[in-house]
């Protein structure tokens, strides 16, 4: 998951004094049954967020975003080939 997207998900359920896991499962459910899970004042608290952790993503992003190796594998492989020279 995209770090500034988890920030955002992660201050808005601490901001609503609630796990992480307890919002996913909120917002996953109401998907399902076809509703949003975010209401006006929701939205508001969502939109500062974003602005705090400086997540300029909207929904347009979501098929378009790539998926990169974990730091650690990068790290290993930098290592590795540091060590073939």
């Amino acid at each position: 998951m995209e770090k500034r997207i988890l920030k955002v998900l992660k201050g808005f359920a601490e901001y609503h004094d609630m796990t992480l896991g307890d919002l996913l499962e909120g917002i996953v459910l109401h998907a399902f049954d076809g509703k949003t899970p975010f209401g006006k004042k929701s939205r508001e608290r969502i939109r500062e967020l974003k602005k705090f952790y400086g997540l300029d993503l909207d929904s347009r992003a979501s098929h378009h975003l790539v998926e990169s190796a974990p730091r650690a594998a990068k790290r290993g492989a930098r290592k590795l080939s540091g060590k073939r020279k």
